[in-house]
Order: structure tokens, then sequence, then C-alpha cells
């Protein structure tokens, strides 16, 4: 019987308490409920590219011949220099860009903008790199590390990186 009294107080608070609220009901799904949003119209820009490179692309880019290790990693074949592409959709790309060029400005020695419109940055230290685009043909993130090649020239990462970011569709 004292399992019952419980339950038969709460309802009874609740129907005296709860029914009659004067806060309005939240905003129902349909057309139009996402009207506040910034999104691409007719869901452009969502969808997420495929690898733009092969292993010899990335190979004559970079100018070390690298191999496939699969979902657009490639490295060296000594397990030493590796290089990746991470893609993304363009809404995807536009939401994260703040934060990945905050964080890749305290893990490098220099970032900087990309040249001629285009949404993205340069990031470079001594032993890796990385580059954003974000472009209508959607979201690029590359690294690059232990390049040894790249590494010993002043300018190596960043020059291999414009090659690898003007090869990418836009």
């Amino acid at each position: 019987m004292r399992r019952l009294i419980l339950p038969a107080m709460l309802a009874a608070t609740l129907a005296l308490t709860g029914c009659d609220s004067s806060e309005p009901a939240p905003p129902e799904a349909g057309p139009g409920a996402d009207a506040d949003l910034d999104l691409p119209a007719g869901g452009a820009g969502t969808e997420t590219p495929a690898c733009p490179f092969t292993a010899t692309q990335i190979s004559d880019l970079v100018g070390q011949s690298m191999v496939d290790d699969g979902r657009c990693s490639f490295g060296d074949g000594k397990g030493v220099a590796t290089l990746s592409v991470t893609t993304a959709s363009q809404l995807a790309g536009e939401t994260t860009y703040d934060y990945q060029r905050q964080q890749a400005e305290q893990t490098y020695q220099t970032v900087t903008d990309l040249d001629g419109g285009a949404k993205g940055y340069l990031a470079v230290k001594d032993i890796g790199a990385e580059a954003v685009l974000v472009g209508d043909a959607g979201s690029f993130t590359v690294t690059l590390s232990s390049f040894e090649r790249l590494g010993a020239q002043p300018d190596g990462y960043e020059q291999a990186l414009r090659r690898l970011l003007d090869a990418l569709p836009r």
C-alpha cells in the first residue's frame, strides 16, 4: 500500500500545478523550422569530397616516393614521413575553421592566411606542417610530418603545402 501513496501524491501535485503552464509551447518541426540557421540552399556545401589524391600524385607533389596507407593517408614506406588529407563538407569546414586556426597558432611556429580570397591557412614548424582549405568543393586539412628532405630546406614544408593546395579542388 505504501508503494502506491507516493506515486498518487506526485500525480495529484502535477495535476494541480503543471497542467496550466503559462510557458509558450516549443516550435513544431516542419517547413521553416531551420530558417534561422545559415545553411547553404538546397543542401549545397554538405557533401564530403572523396580523397583528392593518389599515392603517385602525392609522390610528385612532395618530391618523395609515397605509398597509400588507406583512408587518404600516405607514408614513405619506412614508417617515418606521413601525409594525411582529411576531407569534410564545406559546412563542417566553416564550422570548425576558427578553432582549427587557433589550435594551429598554438602548435606551429608560423601560421599564414592563404592568398587569393581562399579561406584557409598554412602552418609550419621544423618537423611538420598543416594546411586547411575551405571552398565550394569541400574542406580539406592536409598534414605533413617528419619529411627529412622538406625539413632540411628553409621553406620546404611551405612549398610542398602550396603545391598540394594548388592541386585540391576548389
